[in-house]
């Protein structure tokens, strides 16, 4: 198949880009170069810059490219940010997501995989099941819900067959990517950061979270992993229609469990600052895989945080100042 993944030249979209490839699909890369990086897109994929928002230029693509598939990864992910800025998140993910979706639709794309979020559930002490209740705490959350309802209704009025992936944090890095965001606002490669000597200390966001510790809890889920679910849930829109899974492992750790995690991987130490709390931070969020590993087969290759650390801060000391 040919493969159009928006946002190919990011963490996760890279990734998926590389695994689409060894597999045998050609693919095209469309990105804006906002948030990813030119030197992350895998050798083998064509790249197209470009914005989801700009209708002519999709037209343009798909009519000169024509695709089988789209994955899209396009879309701003800082929850935070997304509290402050509001508008903005909802323009880029909701209008852009649409227009890209009913580009796709008009040029006959059959198939498409969505990367959403386990953040449009409520939190809940236990991992979370594609059954329970719906309950963005972020407008970021809020936004990718919305994409999914979309996906859905482009489903019920076109047929488009589609697979709405729900995951938090994704993490650590292959020899050849990893994570680096400009500015960078996600905890382990902050952590690491403060190892390098880049950073001074970590912040923990608030420490009286109704959790053991009193820090927020979160699944951690290495790139490698995700992106064999992507691809897994592509061949599997061939005989479903439509598919909601949890992408997972199911364990949870905290903030303080994972500054003490990259203590012992890097043997270095990081001090932490408690500052307040962010809005839009639940306190637990930890998603069951359970139906995608009994459908698909999907099974997470390295689970333990020990091996995820490893991984980044192996490409961390590689590439100490990201891609550039």
């Amino acid at each position: 198949m040919h493969i159009l993944v928006t946002g190919g030249a990011g963490y996760i979209g890279s990734a998926v880009t590389q695994q689409l490839l060894d597999a045998g699909h050609a693919v095209t890369v469309y990105d804006n170069l906002s948030n990813g990086h030119r030197e992350a897109v895998p050798a083998g994929a064509v790249f197209v810059e470009g914005d989801i928002l700009d209708r002519t230029a999709l037209d343009r693509l798909l009519t000169a490219t024509p695709c089988d598939a789209v994955i899209h990864f396009a879309a701003f992910i800082e929850a935070g940010e997304s509290m402050k800025l509001p508008g903005r998140f909802f323009y880029n993910n909701v209008t852009g997501s649409t227009t890209l979706i009913d580009a796709a639709v008009a040029h006959g794309v059959s198939r498409f995989v969505f990367s959403s979020t386990a953040g449009v559930y409520a939190s809940k002490d236990a991992p979370i099941t594609e059954t329970d209740p719906i309950g963005p705490a972020s407008v970021y959350g809020q936004t990718k819900f919305m994409i999914e309802e979309v996906l859905g209704w482009y489903h019920r009025l076109f047929g488009l067959r589609f697979a709405a992936l729900r995951y938090f944090n994704a993490a650590g890095a292959s020899p050849a990517r990893g994570e680096a965001h400009h500015p960078e606002s996600h905890l382990i490669p902050l952590v690491l950061q403060v190892a390098l000597g880049q950073r001074a200390a970590i912040s923990i966001f608030g420490d009286d979270y109704p959790t053991p510790d009193g820090t927020c809890i979160r699944d951690y889920i290495h790139i490698e992993d995700l992106a064999s679910a992507h691809v897994l849930a592509l061949a599997g829109l061939e005989t479903r229609p439509q598919m909601l899974y949890n992408l997972g492992n199911g364990a949870g750790y905290s903030v303080k469990a994972v500054i003490e995690t990259a203590q012992e991987v890097t043997g270095r130490p990081i001090p932490a600052t408690i500052t307040p709390r962010r809005p839009g931070d639940p306190a637990i969020l930890v998603a069951s895989s359970d139906k995608i590993r009994r459908e698909l087969g999907w099974t997470p290759r390295y689970p333990d945080l020990r091996e995820i650390m490893a991984s980044a801060w192996a490409w961390h000391l590689a590439h100490p100042h990201g891609y550039a």
